[in-house]
């Protein structure tokens, strides 16, 4: 899958870099590349091209719309949409 394959050869940079070097991050980003952002040495940022992020929203809502579709198809108790964003959210996979 080419996503994973662009999180796989991402470039890391400390904050104190990004700084330094955001307007490069940036034209990366645009050229598809993927730029994981680190605090003190932990992984707490990416900077991504805009077609991941659109493609994150799109699988997002997907799922959100096929817990919709199964509640409706099991004509069981109604499940306030609230709960089912919420289970969405707290998804690990």
């Amino acid at each position: 899958m080419y996503t994973v394959y662009l999180w796989y050869m991402a470039a890391t940079v400390s904050t104190r870099e990004l700084r330094d070097s955001l307007a490069d991050v940036i034209d990366q980003a645009s050229r598809d590349e993927v730029t994981i952002v680190t605090r003190r040495g932990r992984e707490v940022a990416a900077v991504v091209p805009i077609a991941a992020l659109a493609a994150l929203r799109e699988y997002e809502e997907s799922q959100v719309a096929a817990m919709i579709d199964a509640s409706l198809a099991g004509g069981g108790a109604n499940v306030p949409m609230g709960d089912v964003i919420a289970e969405t959210l707290a998804r690990t996979e």
